[in-house]
């Protein structure tokens, strides 16, 4: 079940991670300020999670075979425009934050280059460090097929980690959000936190404190 008080402060930590990842939001679409790099695709078998680093976070798709990644990416085009035309282009940072803040995402399908933009790619990380056994590969990749297209986007309740866990496990779980989750309760009991506002007022000035030092 869902804390109030928790999703209240996801929207300020959204924001706040944005401005922690300025130089990475820029103008234009992920990755443009970097060399081209060249995935060797072979090695990967369909049904793969693949992962990538980012600077505060990590982010996750589903390998579907022929260079091609299933993930959820935010995407403020699909709240102002049905025009695939627009919306199947690569996402660029500008329509990613926006979509950050709005909420709003599609499970959309990219080029591996695409997908991890420059950055090196480990493959089904995730079974080993959640310990879980994967479902068969085919059954990961038409449940990513399954969901392609529009959704909702919170960075603790719906985000791409999710996406891939009930893909490949059956349960969408995010350990990333489950860390965050855990701070701001720490936060909450070491501050004696008893309404929403003290603890969204204490959650700013931690994190603000956190991306100046």
């Amino acid at each position: 079940m869902k804390n109030p008080m928790l999703e209240a402060v996801s929207l300020v930590l959204e924001k706040l991670l944005l401005i922690s990842n300025f130089k990475l939001f820029s103008s234009g679409t992920p990755g443009e300020n970097k060399a081209m790099t060249t995935y060797s695709v072979n090695s990967f078998l369909r049904g793969d999670v693949l992962e990538v680093p980012r600077t505060n976070f990590t982010h996750y798709g589903i390998y579907l075979g022929d260079n091609r990644v299933a993930h959820m990416m935010p995407d403020i085009l699909l709240a102002l425009t049905d025009d695939k035309g627009l919306t199947q282009k690569v996402v660029s940072n500008k329509r990613l934050v926006l979509g950050v803040i709005v909420k709003v995402a599609s499970i959309r399908v990219d080029t591996v280059e695409d997908f991890a933009y420059g950055a090196d790619i480990l493959v089904n990380h995730l079974d080993k460090s959640l310990k879980k056994k994967a479902l068969l590969n085919e059954e990961v990749a038409q449940r990513a097929e399954k969901l392609l297209g529009t959704t909702s986007y919170s960075l603790l309740w719906n985000n791409c980690e999710h996406f891939v866990t009930y893909c490949r496990f059956g349960t969408a779980i995010s350990p990333q959000s489950d860390k965050v989750r855990r701070v701001t309760r720490r936060w909450a009991r070491e501050w004696g936190m008893t309404t929403k506002s003290d603890f969204v007022c204490l959650s700013v000035l931690r994190l603000m404190r956190k991306l100046s030092s």
